[in-house]
């Protein structure tokens, strides 16, 4: 696979989209719920998606029929992974979230390996290799030591579950759906792609908002700057980076996409530092310098 300038901005653009994501969830986490935060950025999305899903509102049996496939995608890829790393955002930085999603390419190459036969190349794996150490330092927060005696906080917990409901989410995405034949395709433009995937990703994230008020209430503290907040994720992290990164999984595969998903520790560091003042660690910059290796040898 040829990495074309094209390419390489569909896949770059969801990171920095991401990042942002993470340190507006950090921004936001003591003025509303993780699970509601979630449920109101898809419901805002599916309303601003919904003038350019219209065929597809107007003949939901195109949908209904495929929903076993679409229904995964939006409990892995909406309801799932977005809900966790807003939750993991209470006890973690934005940086360490974004540096600890860096070992995504080990994920995205084990889900191929296991479930979809697909192999991985030595290069692939040696870049998988250095990421996940890059992964480790931050874990252990620069001393190696620490290692063998590794406390995780639950922040981190919860980001290795959601990486992996993410690099499942990303196969599912490149597979034919059920309910088509072998080659056949839905003829869905992207607005009624994503829209597919958010009438169940949305119900999803609402049973997970209700749960949480039902276990832990919480109120909701409106201001100016969570409304810009909502704005944001729902537009930026939600419809534009899930285009772009539907369109660059389709063209590059899920393996090689996963390795662009490692350049969001880098925009996290810059936005954080402009917006939170969480200046990076040595061991930050050390783990950067162990996943840009991992991308340089997986490209090649």
């Amino acid at each position: 696979m040829k990495l074309t300038p094209r390419l390489a901005l569909l896949l770059t653009l969801p990171p920095l989209l991401w990042a942002g994501n993470a340190v507006v969830g950090r921004l936001v986490r003591n003025d509303i719920p993780p699970m509601a935060l979630n449920a109101l950025r898809w419901g805002l999305a599916l309303l601003l998606l919904a003038p350019l899903a219209w065929r597809l509102l107007a003949h939901p049996r195109e949908a209904l029929v495929r929903w076993r496939s679409l229904a995964w995608l939006g409990f892995l890829g909406m309801g799932c992974y977005n809900a966790l790393q807003y939750l993991a955002l209470h006890t973690s930085s934005p940086l360490n979230v974004t540096l600890i999603t860096a070992s995504m390419p080990v994920w995205m190459l084990g889900v191929g390996a296991l479930f979809y036969d697909v192999k991985p190349t030595r290069r692939q794996w040696a870049g998988a290799v250095l990421s996940l150490a890059g992964v480790a330092l931050v874990i252990a927060r620069g001393d190696p030591a620490a290692l063998l005696a590794v406390h995780f906080v639950p922040g981190d917990l919860l980001m290795l579950v959601a990486i992996f409901t993410w690099a499942v989410y990303s196969w599912i995405l490149a597979r034919p759906m059920q309910g088509l034949r072998p080659g056949e395709k839905p003829g869905w433009n992207w607005a009624e792609a994503l829209m597919a995937q958010l009438m169940f990703g949305v119900v999803f994230s609402a049973v997970s908002a209700g749960v949480e008020q039902a276990v832990a209430p919480a109120a909701i503290h409106w201001s100016p700057t969570l409304v810009l907040a909502l704005a944001y994720v729902a537009i930026g992290p939600s419809l534009i980076a899930y285009r772009c990164w539907g369109l660059g999984v389709a063209e590059a595969g899920p393996a090689l996409a996963g390795f662009f998903v490692n350049l969001t520790p880098v925009f996290a560091a810059i936005i954080s530092a402009a917006l939170l003042g969480h200046m990076p660690a040595w061991y930050h910059g050390a783990a950067f310098a162990l996943i840009a290796a991992g991308i340089l040898v997986s490209s090649r």
